[in-house]
């Protein structure tokens, strides 16, 4: 029996690289990609098939399908995982930043998926695991292009599900909270003054924004790395596996937010706001 074989997107760090370490310990023929090959040298290190990948280059998609195809003949599972989060009020998130947070988190998913598909059709089996986010169910405010790309990766994904049933091949969408990852660095850049032009009509929301990033990372609401890896192994080794994972107790509680009337959860979101 040859070892199932995994293509991760995204392992520079965080999760993907969590999760690469969790697939090569139950002996899955690892195939653990990032823009910047020498974020994964270490990977490398520990048995990992290492590879550059920019998940909105098609070209750089189609090279790395191909390889894994020629040299063990199938993927098993697939793991969406490379993203960021672009977050600011709506109106001062200028139009480029947008296109360019919808070419990582959605577009490049697509990609991906487009590029495996064929193979997994043909093997008669396969799993997809979308990596998205506890804002991929419900949106809050700041969050707003963020979590409109969350929200396309899921409902793609819903529909992507039961398009390939019948073929065999499994979509899961994974949701997790906050994580003790470097994804609020990147956060913190994307909305960087020199990023955003701060309008003071939202400068209720900077405050917040930047009072959060004075208390700075950690927190015990924050799940670790390879909480969120394990609950991706599961799903990409389960016969039947759910369609969807919320991973720790703030995804799970907070996802519940999306049965509340609008009125409620905007009051609620509006007092937060308001606090001094």
């Amino acid at each position: 029996m040859h070892p199932k074989t995994v293509l991760i997107t995204g392992c520079s760090s965080g999760i993907g690289r969590a999760t690469a370490l969790a697939f090569l310990d139950e002996e899955w023929e690892v195939y653990a990609t990032a823009r910047n090959p020498a974020d994964i040298e270490t990977l490398g290190d520990r048995g990992c098939d290492i590879s550059t990948l920019d998940v909105t280059d098609s070209e750089d998609v189609e090279r790395v399908v191909s390889r894994i195809v020629d040299e063990h003949g199938r993927i098993d599972c697939l793991v969406n995982n490379a993203g960021y989060g672009q977050f600011g009020p709506i109106e001062d998130v200028p139009v480029d930043r947008v296109h360019d947070q919808f070419d990582v988190n959605v577009y490049g998913p697509h990609r991906l998926i487009r590029a495996v598909l064929p193979h997994m059709r043909e093997q008669g089996d396969g799993t997809i695991v979308n990596v998205s986010s506890v804002v991929g169910r419900v949106s809050f405010p700041g969050s707003g292009v963020y979590a409109g790309s969350k929200f396309a990766l899921e409902a793609m994904s819903d529909a992507l599900r039961v398009e390939v049933d019948d073929q065999g091949i499994d979509v899961v969408v994974v949701e997790p909270g906050p994580v003790d990852t470097n994804f609020d660095q990147r956060v913190a850049e994307e909305a960087a003054e020199e990023e955003l032009d701060r309008s003071e009509a939202y400068a209720s929301f900077y405050k917040v924004f930047d009072d959060a990033r004075a208390v700075g990372d950690g927190g015990f609401w924050q799940e670790s790395p390879e909480r969120v890896a394990e609950d991706i192994l599961n799903a990409a080794s389960a016969t039947k596996p759910a369609a969807r994972y919320p991973v720790g107790t703030v995804a799970r509680v907070a996802v519940l937010a999306r049965f509340l009337p609008d009125t409620l959860r905007d009051k609620a979101f509006g007092l937060l706001r308001k606090l001094p």
